[in-house]
């Protein structure tokens, strides 16, 4: 606390302010703020978050595209020799894994995905095997050993890339975990330091997978998100939770050799490596391999 107490009085010199810990995060430190009638987050970045691919000035440039956009916060203050962000504080309520399924709910927030999407270029860039490639190669720097899982989990992903082919960037947030969601009336996404210019289907995966989506509630969010759905698009997004989890998996491995936190980044990376294998072992991840695969030939041909 004392180290936030010192931020706070260098972002408010001479203002009295009350600071209240926020808990949740295993990557940064989170401080409720109140200066006078006004209340906002202060958002610590922890040790060694560049080696996870966190561009701090990124995270900045998202955040306030966010904002621009209507979903986000107000970013007011960022200072990025101490990757410190300040954004006000939203009185909004969590959103509930089951309600997420509801139809309405489900539209407002396949709205305020693709709004950000749909926005103007922001920097940096997310492309999950280079993620996992870049994982791998600091851990290994790190001497963390390799998951047993990890060389035919790698084999994978390859046949997910070759089958999908090269994919159009838009802006992506790349870690809609249930917890980054708020609703004050309208839908607010939170915590944009893994944002970056990346393929739309790996939001979207990412969003079913950390939701435990099934097949019906996939073509539910294609639906609200595309106002139509197609066998092409459901083959991509399932086949993106693999790489969502894969990203996951090797986050954790990553984790368990430069974090300082006391969390068993051994077992979180395990449970995504486990939920990758059963997605590659449904009977349906062949099929589609062969519908984006099939799509992406007939797509060459015209």
């Amino acid at each position: 606390m004392n180290a936030a107490h010192d931020a706070v009085a260098q972002l408010w010199p001479g203002l009295p302010a009350t600071v209240e810990e926020l808990g949740g995060g295993i990557t940064n430190r989170n401080f409720k703020v109140q200066v006078g009638d006004e209340v906002f987050v202060l958002r610590m970045g922890g040790a060694k978050t560049d080696l996870l691919g966190i561009d701090r000035a990124v995270e900045y440039a998202a955040g306030k595209r966010a904002f621009e956009v209507g979903i986000g916060p107000e970013v007011t203050a960022f200072v990025p020799e101490e990757g410190w962000l300040v954004a006000r504080f939203i009185e909004g309520r969590p959103i509930t894994p089951t309600e997420m399924r509801s139809p309405s709910m489900l539209t407002r927030v396949a709205f305020a995905i693709r709004a950000f999407h749909d926005g103007p270029p922001i920097p940096g860039r997310f492309n999950a095997w280079a993620v996992v490639d870049a994982y791998r190669a600091t851990a290994e720097a790190h001497a963390v050993e390799m998951p047993s899982e990890f060389r035919r989990a790698r084999a994978i992903a390859e046949r997910i890339r070759a089958a999908r082919g090269v994919n159009p960037v838009v802006p992506c947030h790349n870690d809609l975990l249930n917890a980054n969601f708020l609703d004050d009336g309208q839908i607010r996404i939170v915590d944009w330091e893994y944002a970056g210019m990346g393929d739309r289907f790996f939001d979207l995966a990412n969003f079913s997978v950390n939701h435990e989506f099934g097949v019906d509630d996939d073509r539910q969010l294609l639906h609200a998100y595309f106002d139509q759905v197609n066998e092409r698009d459901i083959a991509s997004l399932r086949l993106m939770r693999f790489m969502s989890d894969f990203r996951e998996a090797m986050w954790g491995v990553l984790q368990s050799g430069i974090s300082e936190l006391d969390f068993d980044f051994k077992g979180y990376a395990g449970k995504h490596f486990t939920r990758m294998q059963e997605t590659a072992s449904d009977p349906d991840f062949d099929v589609f391999l062969r519908t984006v695969g099939a799509n992406e030939a007939e797509s060459e041909t015209r």
